[in-house]
């Protein structure tokens, strides 16, 4: 697979998608102008019937043109606002609406301590900051997700089926999958996508409204032809609203699969192995579950998946065996039925979830952690790395001593860790054991915590006993 041809042609495709669904927008804007011009043309005193505007009559009103145009736009605007606010609080809040359970970094399970040790491994190769790792344990099929507006606020999501069924490569390669999602800046794209597709559902939910609320066929004949030219308004807009609705989600569907097929191209450039990917996507073909999510909110993010989640009308995902075809072009379907076979077979051999690997002992850390110190070399790793940057992020995880590293994963403590590292090197500690000096202060710090919690003393960061 050439994933950089592919990258490329899948943005050029994404770039064209993305400006005709701003020209969809224009159109519905310039419909539903054009219903309510016909509307305020036909009410006018003098007029008979149905009268369409015409150049003289656009010119004759042009301050009734400008706020009707606005008032059209601000109303798509402020509703894509409000959804866009909405999950304003990043990707955690698209996963606890679908159930998910953020991973406590402090968790025994080993399944779980595999996601978090590949999600954090990808995070030092790709140089952004670790993201917040959710789990949906109700779900049995094979599927994760990435959201959030930015790698900052990001989060990722898996089911129970990605992390009993896929084995560690394979797992690598789907959260390879969300991490290209999150660098290629497919999550600020999709969250705006949604935002305007909101915007158009207003349109039609306001028309809808009127006709709800609109006079009887009674008040209506005691009143002459000015209701019912706003009820024949508001029905035109309902339709041009859920046409537009229609044809965005038809673009947004066209916009997701153009992303998919970019991201497992990421994928396999960040790990190297499209082997991984490519299991993965053997396994959900050929999985009772497949990729199905049960939640009913998942229609809404149904383009952010990993997978199809739900059999629906726009497909967001290229079809599996295209996918297949991309990363192996000598991928035979009859595979699905073999891997089936094979996995019915593991289940009745045993019924055990595998376990979490070894972590390796502490060997070779300094040379792990030999960095180039010139700015300008790091910064073109980051999004970019390699098969050598990716085994040393392994390598510099499993290094690490169990209990720096649960340090690490907590605000608290990472502080203490941070001074501890800054302390390390000083000329006070020379004499001493550093790694000593810094483990026992990290210990130190976490004794004090507990014991000030377990006393319930409410300390503050100024206290006696240093909360």
């Amino acid at each position: 697979m050439n994933f950089f041809q592919r990258q490329a042609e899948t943005r050029r495709v994404s770039r064209q998608l993305i400006a005709l669904f701003a020209l969809a927008i224009i159109a519905v804007v310039i419909a539903v102008d054009f219903v309510l011009f016909t509307v305020l043309a036909s009410a006018q005193p003098g007029s008979a019937g149905l009268m369409l505007p015409d150049r003289e009559w656009l010119g004759a009103h042009p301050g009734v043109v400008i706020v009707t145009t606005l008032s059209v736009i601000g109303i798509i605007g402020l509703s894509s606002l409000y959804k866009t606010v909405t999950l304003n609080g990043g990707g955690g809040v698209v996963a606890r609406s679908l159930g998910g359970v953020r991973v406590s970094p402090d968790t025994t399970d080993p399944l779980q301590r595999r996601l978090l040790n590949v999600v954090e491994e990808m995070s030092i190769a790709a140089g952004v900051p670790m993201p917040e790792v959710y789990l949906l344990e109700q779900e049995v099929g094979i599927n994760a997700f990435a959201a959030g507006h930015n790698p900052a606020n990001a989060a990722i999501a898996v089911t129970r089926g990605t992390l009993t069924t896929l084995n560690r490569a394979e797992l690598q390669g789907v959260i390879a999958h969300e991490f290209s999602h999150i660098l290629n800046g497919d999550m600020r794209l999709n969250m705006r996508l949604m935002g305007l597709l909101f915007g158009l559902l207003v349109i039609a939910l306001i028309a809808r409204t009127v006709l709800r609320f609109a006079p009887s066929g009674r008040s209506s004949n005691k009143k002459g032809g000015g209701v019912a030219f706003i009820l024949f308004a508001a029905f035109v807009v309902l339709i041009v609203g859920y046409v537009g609705l229609f044809f965005g989600r038809l673009i947004q569907a066209a916009v997701s699969r153009s992303r998919e097929s970019l991201a497992d191209a990421s994928a396999i450039q960040f790990t190297r192995d499209p082997h991984g990917l490519r299991g993965a996507l053997v396994k959900i073909g050929a999985g009772d579950a497949g990729s199905r999510i049960g939640n009913p909110e998942v229609e809404e993010v149904a383009h952010m998946l990993f997978a199809p989640g739900i059999s629906r009308f726009f497909a967001t995902h290229p079809a599996l065996e295209d996918r297949l075809k991309a990363i192996d072009p000598q991928f035979d379907k009859r595979e699905f039925a073999q891997v089936r076979e094979k996995l019915a077979a593991q289940r009745r051999e045993s019924g055990q979830s595998p376990q979490a690997e070894a972590v390796s002992s502490v060997q070779k850390l300094q040379e792990l952690l030999d960095i180039p110190a010139a700015a300008g070399a790091v910064s073109q790793l980051v999004g970019n790395p390699g098969t050598l940057h990716m085994e040393a992020a392994q390598e510099i995880r499993q290094s690490l001593p169990e209990t720096l590293s649960v340090a690490g994963r907590h605000p608290g403590s990472a502080r203490a860790l941070f001074l501890s590292l800054a302390l390390d090197g000083h000329p006070a500690t020379e004499n001493g054991n550093g790694c000593s000096l810094l483990v026992s202060s990290v210990l130190t710090w976490r004794r004090q915590w507990s014991r000030c919690r377990t006393m319930s003393m409410g300390c503050s960061r100024s206290s006696a006993c240093q909360c």
